[in-house]
């Protein structure tokens, strides 16, 4: 009995060992976890802790490098905003109020109607062969008076090839006109009309033009445009010149002109290009515009004929006098440029390629293929540096022509002398 008593009492004092150590178990789990819960706290806390020092060391470094940054500047000579001095030699008109020249001005400025008759054709609008007139809108300046005529200054392509012209004065009458006399290649004309068309009130009405100097305008000049623009009537516009001495070129000639921005529209040319003084300086002749919807749009792009470069031609054809057609040479061609240049091997100039008989060029000895390149030691660039220099020469003149000519495979120069 006492040794199964005793075998019970060993499995009891077990059991109660193997709770207490199972529950001695628990409780140390939960001392381990509560240890790494605290652990786990004062990791965190000291990463807090180190972030918070870390910013606090950026923002250090960075107060410091601003500091230093200025301290660097301040070593460094301080840059000013420099101020030149105005210059008080240079003096200029500026436009605002152009009333007062205008109204100087205007009534020595016309407008000019064109009756062209043309041919309809065999599709045209009409029967068959039948003709019918076209108008064209112009202006023009008064700028002489003889005994009998009032001579009005215009385009050449104002008037061309009209049957009918009609000038309408400031005070709004209307008088047939005749032209006197033109320039084609300076693209302009002298119209007439007789003293005895004009009744006292237009006689008292208009006035006579005042021709200034074009050789003094200089780029950044004020200037005014009055002109018939699209047939209205008289309309004034305003700005500045440019550019000068611009090459345009009108019906195959070329001719320098002067640049402006004063608005030029249809029906202005012909009109008056006035300096701040109210003087007439050019006249109104054209303006560039896109030539297709695709194209670049070209604002403010008018051009004048300078009234100075004209002024011996205008006499000319107020006396009634033909304008000087100047030598001919003769021959025919095209201009060599750059581009053409270097892809062809060719030198530039004016490449000839027609020589008419017993011409000036036939008798000197030049030949188709020939390049010129200079025209008396001065270059030939485009046309215009020719055709000009023979413009003012005469019949018996002689000129010297630099000219390139093939050899084989190489082109050589020589001088020319040709006798106009």
């Amino acid at each position: 009995m006492e040794k199964n008593k005793g075998k019970e009492e060993i499995e009891t004092e077990k059991k109660i060992l193997s709770k207490n150590e199972g529950k001695e178990d628990i409780d140390e789990e939960k001392n381990v976890i509560k240890r790494n819960n605290k652990k786990n706290k004062i990791l965190i806390i000291a990463v807090i802790l180190i972030i918070l020092l870390g910013s606090s060391a950026l923002l250090v470094i960075s107060y410091s490098n601003k500091n230093n940054l200025f301290n660097f500047n301040k070593n460094k000579e301080k840059i000013e905003l420099q101020y030149t001095e105005t210059n008080d030699t240079v003096e200029g008109i500026y436009i605002t109020d152009v009333s007062g020249i205008v109204e100087n001005v205007m009534p020595s400025i016309v407008a000019i109607t064109s009756k062209t008759l043309v041919s309809t054709g065999k599709y045209g609008p009409l029967y068959f062969g039948q003709n019918q007139y076209s108008e064209g809108a112009g202006s023009g300046i008064i700028i002489s008076k003889s005994d009998t005529e009032l001579l009005i200054l215009t385009n050449n392509h104002v008037v061309e090839g009209a049957e009918e012209l009609t000038v309408t004065f400031i005070n709004d009458k209307s008088i047939d006109a005749t032209i006197k006399g033109t320039s084609e290649r300076k693209d302009i004309a002298i119209i007439s009309i007789k003293l005895n068309d004009l009744d006292e009130d237009t006689a008292n009405a208009i006035k006579i033009a005042t021709i200034g100097n074009s050789d003094e305008l200089k780029v950044g000049n004020g200037v005014i445009a009055i002109g018939n623009a699209l047939g209205y009537g008289q309309s004034v516009t305003t700005g500045v010149v440019s550019a000068l001495h611009r090459e345009v070129t009108i019906d195959d000639y070329t001719n320098e002109m002067i640049q402006i921005d004063a608005a030029i529209n249809g029906g202005n040319s012909g009109g008056a290009l006035l300096n701040s003084n109210g003087e007439v300086v050019g006249i109104n002749s054209a303006k560039y515009s896109s030539s297709s919807s695709s194209g670049a749009s070209v604002e403010g792009m008018g051009f004048a004929i300078p009234i100075t470069d004209v002024e011996e031609l205008i006499t000319d054809l107020i006396n009634g006098e033909e304008e000087p057609q100047g030598a001919t040479l003769g021959v025919e061609g095209y201009m060599i440029d750059e581009s053409y240049s270097m892809v062809y091997n060719i030198p530039t100039g004016f490449y000839i390629s027609k020589i008419t008989n017993n011409s000036a060029a036939d008798k000197a000895g030049l030949s188709i293929g020939n390049i010129i390149t200079k025209i008396d030691g001065e270059e030939v660039e485009k046309f215009s540096d020719l055709s000009n220099v023979l413009y003012e020469k005469k019949v018996g003149d002689t000129i010297t022509l630099t000219i390139k000519y093939i050899n084989g495979k190489e082109y050589l120069e020589k001088d020319i002398k040709v006798t106009l």
